[in-house]
Order: structure tokens, then C-alpha cells, then sequence
């Protein structure tokens, strides 16, 4: 079948991972089964006989399988299905029609509510579709609406309970029920509370794609009679006053008011409305295909009402619906998550949701953001949550509100947080103690962000600054972090405001810092010490590409640590100053460290020299308990392992583990490396690669 499994995956029944992979080609159609008159035959189903091994289903492009794993004849495989898979992933999505996006409903519902399916994956998605993300989105979280004239689930019991849900994730999310609505809410809640109505009337056919900018919502408000100022944060109606709920189709025609003829605009529309506007800017597939073409008269702008979706286009788009997230929806000044704006959801009809949530490279927009963080508020089910490079921006607010709600639900069981992206709002040492406030039960928090952002920094002059109750002088509470992996852009980090998150994790395992830089090594022997005096109960320590060469006596220090069982320093430059000097006095600290299990020292220039001086660890004088040791990317030679390996043999030291060599310079005498590996196998176990070091001089440059 062409298939590799990532290197990554332990793959643990082979069998297995055959029968699933195979399931995955005859689903997609990339195995002709009518090639093969065993796979022909017709009391056999390959898709029945290999479904029952199938633990993970990815989706791709145009929804390919959904439509054929709800049709009829496929029914016990569906219900096999259920039972037997746990993940399911979408890789890839492209636009889809309502006809795919139905079966993908029935799907999720069966897998999801019904169904033992407890993680959901998006990969690679750049431009996400509105309707088709939400909808993925609910799902997932345990809400279900029956489509419109679709069958009621035989699952669910009485059908009754379908229709008494009949209203969209839309109305839910961005429904009537709230005292205030802004312009874009406002084209959000006509879009998705239409969009039903003109399924049931247009299944078959797929209407052209239109977007909502900042200057149509401007047109439409001031052809209402509204200034567009006035418009984003509108008084009271009457309606609101009384406490009547406002219906949806009174929000949508102020969207649609170019559309309607002028007795119902009278019925709809203020009595002092403007002149009407302009028609809607309309843009192009972005599949790249032509759609069908639509006049623009009257009644065409109602009928495609539902089908604006807010997708990301361009640059200049971008920068408009950006301007319209941020005015329209600001920055949150409090924990509640009602001020969204967004109706509760405990009201509607709910099943069994997903344990894990990850969205890899899926932008979100405002829209996107407002209904995850609505769902996340009360999402107790959810255990692990993955994010990354979203391109959150001022949003990141939003989602820490959100979390701070989440944290205080009954139940709530979310322990593990993977944030992600490009740039943030906050510097990434607030963020942390932003995080760690809203959610003090988290076990595992992994955070990166790549580069400082100016745009969104609040110390630039002229950016809205963040919300007071998240960023805060106050002490962090004492939390439960038992995992803690940082990945910092370039800059000097402060050390105050790390120790302050140390300090606060008592239980804290393990330690993670990726390009930290810190101002003076005395910041940095700062740290070591919070962690030597409040994380007792710290066990692994890992630092990558930090510049550690003027930090020797930090190094020192750490190595003398009788708590830490593990330490890494990958690519920081350990001995480019004082070689001569510093090894003799790594050796000797660790010569008496008899915690220590394992040492990681990839990327450090350690040479046949280093190597050997190293070797002096395992002696017989030596109490160390080493059993793991990489040494990869060290520009050791052949000649210096072999005469590693001897020194080994000669102190009669017994097999200490597992030994990593990768990309070492033994490939330039084959027959004397085979040599040095065969006496250390006798020793440790060996894991090491065919590596060109032809690259090695190309690696040594670009990292001077």
C-alpha cells in the first residue's frame, strides 16, 4: 500500500496497523478492491472485516468517506466504527457542500455521542470554512441538532428530543437571547441562524461563497439609519427593555436590507431608514473554481445571506476583519464568560464529548474564537488541549477567560494545555502566570512563542493594553504543574517573573526551557537556585539552544543536584570556553552524584577529547549510577570511540544502558567504527545511524 509508519508512532501490533491502514486506502478508493476477486467477493465486506481494528480515522480534502460510512449498506461498519475507534483527524479540509457536511454530521454523532471516540485532530487547515469548523467544533463538545429533513437517530431514542433541538449551532452559539449585539455578532448570528432555513429549501445545490468586510457592515449599519460608531455598541431596544426575545429574522434583515423589497424593508427596517446600500462585495472560490453566477438585484443578497463565510483571503482582508474583531468584540475586563455575549448552552441537548481537542495551523477568526472559547467555558469533559500557531492574537484573552471559567465548573478535568504560536499579546513569562492563575489543578503546560510581537505589545504606544484580572502584580496561588516546557523568542528573559511560576509549582517533575536567554549568568544561577530551594520534587531538567558557556558554575551546580535523576543540555555550547579546565570539574561532580540516571549532551562539541575525559565517569572510584548517555552531534571520530570503548572494558563496568551516537563523524574510518561498536555493545546498548559528516562542517559554521 505505500504506506510508512511516522517514526514517531510505536506501533505495537503490526497486524493492527496493516488492517487500519488498509481500511484508510479501500474508504478513500485508492485500492481498487475489483482488482482482487477475493476483496469482489460479495459475502465479503472489506471495509466490515478490517473495521473492527481500526483505533484512528483521518479525513481529508472534500470529507472523502464520510458520505460512504453513513449510507446504508455500510451500517455495521459505522457501528463497528463506533466501538473501536478512539481518534479521529481531519487533515487538509478544503470547502465542502451542505450534502457532505450532513453526512459528516450523522458521522460525528454516531462516533462522537454514541461512540467511543475520544480524541479530535485538525491538521493544516489555512483557510478554515466558518460553518464547517463550527460544526466540528459542537460536535465535539456533545452538542448535537439534527439537519434539516435528515432522519432522527435511531440511537437517540424518542424523536421528539430531535425536534425539540432543532436549532442550529449558530442560534445556540450566536443566538437572539443576549441584551447587546455588535455589527459583526450581529452578521454572524444572520448567517448561521438562516443557513438552515435555505438547506432545507437548496439541498442539492452549492451556492457561491461571499464575505462579510468591514465596509459592507459599515454600509449596512448606515443604511439603517444607524451610525456605524453607535452601531458596534447599540442602547437597549425596546425589546430588550421589556425582556422580549428579539427574533432572528430581525437581525438579519439588518444585514440583508438591500435585498428585501420596500414594504418588508418598511416591516423590518427603521422608519428612518437611509437610502439603500451598496451591494455586497463578492469574491471568489477559494478553491480556485468558478462558481455559478448570481445576479445581484433584489432577493440575491437575502438568498446568499447564509452563505457568507469568513475566510481569510488576503492581506488587505485580513487587516479589515481584523479591525472588525477587535472593535467589535474588544478586549474581556472580566471572568465571566456571559461577557462573550453568548446564551448558555446547558439549556440544549447534550451527548458525550471528546477528552482531547488539538488544532494544528488552523487560523482562527473572531467568529471561530468566540464559539471555541463559548464551548470551552463549560467543556468539563475535556482533559488535554492543544493550540497551536492559530494566530490567537488579541484573542489569547479571550481563551484565558474562558479557561478561568472552565477551571471553576464542577467536574472540570482539563490537565493539560499545549499553546502555541507565532506571536502573542503578552510577553511569554505573563502569559505563563496568566495561565497558571486561570487553571491551578493543570498538571502539564507546554507553551511557545516564537517572536515578540510589536503589533499586539502592549508596551508599544497606541495597542490596547491586556485586561487588569489577567495580568496582575499579585502573587501566582500555589498550583498542581507537575510538566512545565517553555519555548522562548529572542530576547532577554526576566528571571523574576520565572522564579515567581517556580516558586509557585511545589510539585513540579519536570522543567523545559527552549532559547532562554537571560540578562547575566546571575539571573540564571537565580533560577537554578528557586528550583533547588521550592521544586523538591523535580526529577528532570532540560534546556536546548541556550547559550550556557559563561554559566560553568551554574552547570556545576546543577550537576551536584542529588533531586534530579535526568539533565539535558542540548546545543549550548557547554565547552567553548575553558575546556581544559571545566571537564575535569564536570567529571568530578558527577563522579559523586549518585542520583543521576541520565545525561543528554547533543550539539556541545565534545570531540575525542571531551570523550574520553567523560569516559573517566564509569571508573571504579566513580559512585555515579549513569545509565544514559547521548553524545550525538559531538564531532566524535572513530579512533576516540574505539579508545572509549576500551577504557570501559578495562574497568570491568557492567552494560550501563543505552548509548546515543547519532551524527558523529564515523563514517571517515567504516571499519574502525564497526570496531568501537561491537566492544560497546558488549557494555550498553548502542543506537547510532549512517551519517554523512560531509554536512559537518556546513552544521559547525551555521552554528558559530
Amino acid at each position: 500500500m505505500k504506506t510508512r509508519p511516522s517514526s514517531l508512532e510505536s506501533v505495537t501490533c503490526w497486524r493492527a496497523k496493516f488492517m487500519e491502514a488498509f481500511f484508510s486506502h479501500v474508504l478513500r478508493g485508492t485500492i481498487d478492491v475489483s482488482s482482487d476477486k477475493r476483496l469482489c467477493d460479495q459475502r465479503f465486506s472489506p471495509l466490515l472485516h478490517s473495521s473492527r481494528h481500526v483505533r484512528q480515522l483521518t479525513i481529508c480534502n472534500m470529507l472523502q468517506g464520510a458520505t460512504e460510512l453513513v449510507a446504508e449498506p455500510n451500517r455495521r461498519v459505522l457501528e463497528t466504527l463506533a466501538s473501536s475507534l478512539h481518534t479521529l483527524k481531519f487533515r487538509h479540509l478544503l470547502f465542502s457542500d451542505v450534502a457532505a457536511q450532513q453526512s459528516l454530521r450523522q458521522l460525528l454523532h454516531q462516533l462522537i455521542h454514541h461512540g467511543a471516540v475520544s480524541q479530535v485532530s485538525l491538521y493544516s487547515w489555512p483557510v478554515p470554512e466558518s460553518a464547517l469548523f463550527i460544526l466540528i467544533l459542537t460536535m465535539s463538545a456533545g452538542f448535537w441538532q439534527p439537519g434539516p429533513g435528515g432522519p432522527p437517530c435511531r440511537l437517540c431514542g424518542e424523536a421528539s428530543r430531535g425536534r425539540a433541538t432543532s436549532r442550529d449551532e449558530g442560534s445556540l452559539l450566536l443566538g437572539s437571547r443576549r441584551p447587546r449585539r455588535d455589527a459583526a455578532e450581529r452578521c454572524a448570528a444572520a448567517l448561521m441562524a438562516t443557513r438552515r432555513k435555505s438547506e432545507t429549501k437548496q439541498m442539492p445545490r452549492m451556492a457561491p461563497t461571499t464575505r462579510v468586510t468591514r465596509r459592507s457592515t459599515q454600509e449596512s449599519l448606515t443604511a439603517s439609519g444607524t451610525d456605524p460608531e453607535r452601531g458596534l455598541h447599540p442602547p437597549a431596544t425596546s425589546h430588550e427593555a421589556s425582556g422580549t426575545k428579539q427574533p432572528p429574522s430581525t437581525l438579519a434583515a439588518t444585514s440583508s436590507a438591500s435585498a428585501s423589497s420596500s414594504t418588508s424593508s418598511s416591516k423590518r427596517a427603521p422608519a428612518n431608514s437611509a437610502p439603500q446600500p451598496k451591494p455586497l462585495k463578492r469574491f471568489k472560490r477559494a478553491t480556485g473554481k468558478k462558481g455559478p453566477r448570481v445576479c445581484q438585484g433584489s432577493g440575491a443578497e437575502s438568498e446568499d445571506l447564509y452563505d457568507f463565510v469568513f475566510i481569510v483571503a488576503g492581506e488587505k482582508e485580513d487587516g479589515e476583519e481584523m479591525e472588525i474583531g477587535e472593535v467589535a468584540c474588544g478586549a474581556l475586563d472580566g471572568s465571566d464568560p456571559s461577557c462573550l455575549g453568548l446564551p448558555a448552552l446547558e439549556a440544549s441537548q447534550r451527548f458525550r464529548s471528546i477528552s482531547t481537542l488539538e488544532l494544528f495551523t488552523v487560523p482562527l477568526s473572531t467568529e471561530a474564537a468566540l464559539t471555541l472559547c463559548h464551548l470551552l467555558s463549560s467543556w468539563v469533559s475535556l482533559e488535554s488541549l492543544t493550540l497551536s500557531y492559530n494566530g490567537l492574537g488579541s484573542n489569547i484573552f479571550r481563551l484565558l477567560d474562558s479557561l478561568r471559567a472552565l477551571s471553576g465548573q464542577a467536574g472540570c478535568r482539563l490537565r493539560a494545555l499545549h499553546l502555541s504560536d507565532l506571536f502573542s499579546p503578552l510577553p511569554i513569562l505573563e502569559l505563563t502566570r496568566a495561565i497558571v492563575r486561570a487553571l491551578p489543578l493543570l498538571r502539564v503546560l507546554s507553551i511557545r512563542v516564537d517572536h515578540p510581537s510589536q503589533r499586539d505589545n502592549p508596551a508599544v504606544p497606541g495597542n490596547a493594553g491586556a485586561p487588569s484580572h489577567i495580568i496582575g502584580d499579585e502573587e501566582i496561588p500555589e498550583n498542581c504543574l507537575e510538566q512545565l516546557e517553555m519555548g522562548f523568542p529572542r530576547g532577554a528573559q526576566p528571571a523574576p517573573l520565572l522564579c515567581s511560576v517556580l516558586k509557585a509549582s511545589g510539585s513540579l517533575q519536570q522543567l523545559s526551557l527552549d532559547s532562554a536567554t537571560f540578562a547575566s549568568p546571575q539571573d540564571f544561577g537565580l533560577v537554578l537556585q528557586t528550583l533547588k530551594e521550592y521544586n523538591l520534587a523535580l526529577k528532570r531538567l532540560s534546556f536546548h539552544d541556550m547559550n550556557l558557556a559563561d554559566c560553568q558554575s551554574e552547570v556545576l551546580f546543577l550537576l551536584q543536584n542529588l533531586t534530579l535523576q535526568e539533565i539535558t543540555f542540548s546545543f549550548c555550547r557547554l565547552f567553548e570556553k575553558r575546556p581544559a579546565q571545566f571537564l575535569p570539574e564536570m567529571v568530578a561532580a558527577m563522579k559523586g552524584n549518585s542520583t543521576l540516571k541520565g545525561l543528554r549532551l547533543p550539539g556541545n562539541r565534545l570531540g575525542n577529547a571531551g570523550l574520553l575525559a567523560l569516559a573517566d565517569v564509569f571508573s571504579e572510584d566513580s559512585s555515579s549510577s549513569l545509565c544514559q548517555l547521548d553524545i550525538s552531534s559531538n564531532c566524535i571520530k572513530p579512533d576516540g570511540l574505539l579508545e572509549f570503548a576500551k577504557r570501559l572494558e578495562r574497568w570491568g563496568r557492567g552494560a550501563f544502558g543505552h548509548l546515543r551516537l547519532f551524527q558523529n563523524w564515523l563514517d571517515q574510518d567504516a571499519v574502525t567504527a564497526r570496531e568501537a561498536i561491537r566492544r560497546l555493545r558488549a557494555t550498553c546498548h548502542v543506537v547510532s545511524d549512517s551519517w554523512d559528516s560531509s554536512q559537518a562542517f556546513a552544521d559547525y559554521v551555521s552554528t558559530m
